[in-house]
């Protein structure tokens, strides 16, 4: 939904400077220090690597390196989303064109019924197509329907076919790469503090796949900066007084367009509660939504609360990870600790 701020929300009090500033009064913000302090005492028993609470603009609290860079996993497909609305926007995406009109094919080949496939459909995880796709969990992998199961639009599937082929399309149809755009349209004008694409260090790359011609394209940003994308996607898409993303793009990104069970739902590949659900053991509230990416990399945007919370694991250990059970517990505290003494809890 989107939502109007007052005039204050431009204020400085309501956006980071180059760096982040502090909340500083926990109990007059509506935090209880002791709380808090049982979140994160949990934190220290998983494999968190960093937290960060973000309410109004301010650091509410932290927890662990919030500057290291973390591969970010499928939080890449909220960030192409974005770039995605900002073309969109500006007329070099339509939507609605076909991926036979696009000229998008794939290795074992697509049917005539496949290709009729939208932009949108993709977008929004509908495609029908369950061509073998790079980057792929077990997950991913094991609920992938047979080829043809589905015609395009009906169905949805959370699929890295239609991920990395976005990525595919965005390049052909822009000119640009996806990383170069991200730094140049998002993380610049948000004063990322990390990231970086440049001639000396770049943050993301492309992976490609011997079963699909369309790469994975994976990005590495810190808890810091991700907190900065989910306030940007919090504040309407808006940094400041400059409208960086649609803000009509922002509010339709985040709609449930398909229903993904106890997961909640799905929107412009962004993950959508639904009556309270997405994160096992915790209600969360009405009009929450999130980037996620696989084994406990979390941006986690409650606009009522005006808050974002991001998590993140050293998933470069191959033994690091922490589970939806985990954060879900992880949440439901950080909310307690949010909500004051005797708040709801799931």
């Amino acid at each position: 939904m989107l939502r109007l701020f007052p005039n204050e929300a431009l204020s400085e009090a309501g956006w980071p400077g180059e760096s982040w500033r502090m909340v500083e009064d926990l109990d007059a913000a509506g935090w209880s220090l002791d709380r808090l302090n049982e979140a994160f005492f949990y934190a220290d028993t998983i494999a968190t690597g960093a937290l960060m609470i973000v309410q109004g603009g301010r650091v509410v609290a932290t927890r662990g390196d919030v500057t290291h860079r973390f591969q970010c996993h499928s939080i890449r497909k909220s960030l192409l989303s974005a770039l995605i609305g900002i073309h969109a926007e500006e007329g070099a995406i339509d939507l609605s064109l076909t991926l036979e009109t696009l000229g998008i094919d794939d290795r074992e080949g697509l049917t005539a019924v496949e290709k009729q496939a939208t932009i949108y459909d993709l977008l929004t995880a509908r495609s029908g197509i369950y061509h073998p796709a790079g980057y792929e969990t077990p997950w991913m992998r094991s609920i992938k329907p047979a080829r043809h199961a589905h015609a395009p639009g009906t169905w949805w599937c959370y699929s890295n076919w239609d991920f990395n082929a976005l990525g595919t399309i965005f390049t052909q149809l822009t000119g640009l790469g996806i990383h170069a755009a991200f730094a140049e349209r998002i993380a610049g004008p948000m004063g990322c503090e990390d990231f970086r694409f440049d001639d000396e260090r770049r943050d993301g790359w492309l992976v490609p796949d011997e079963n699909s011609q369309h790469p994975a394209y994976p990005f590495r940003l810190s808890a810091r900066d991700l907190a900065r994308f989910g306030l940007l996607f919090l504040r309407d898409g808006r940094w400041r007084a400059r409208q960086i993303i649609p803000a009509d793009w922002v509010a339709a990104s985040v709609l449930p367009y398909s229903d993904a069970g106890t997961r909640g739902a799905y929107g412009y590949m962004w993950w959508i509660s639904k009556n309270g659900t997405g994160f096992p053991g915790v209600v969360v509230p009405e009009g929450t939504y999130s980037a996620q990416g696989t084994r406990g990399h979390f941006c986690v945007v409650i606009p009522p609360l005006d808050l974002v919370i991001v998590h993140r694991v050293d998933t470069d250990q191959k033994d690091r990870e922490v589970n939806r059970f985990q954060f879900g517990r992880l949440l439901r505290l950080i909310l307690k600790a949010r909500r004051g003494r005797g708040g709801a809890t799931a």
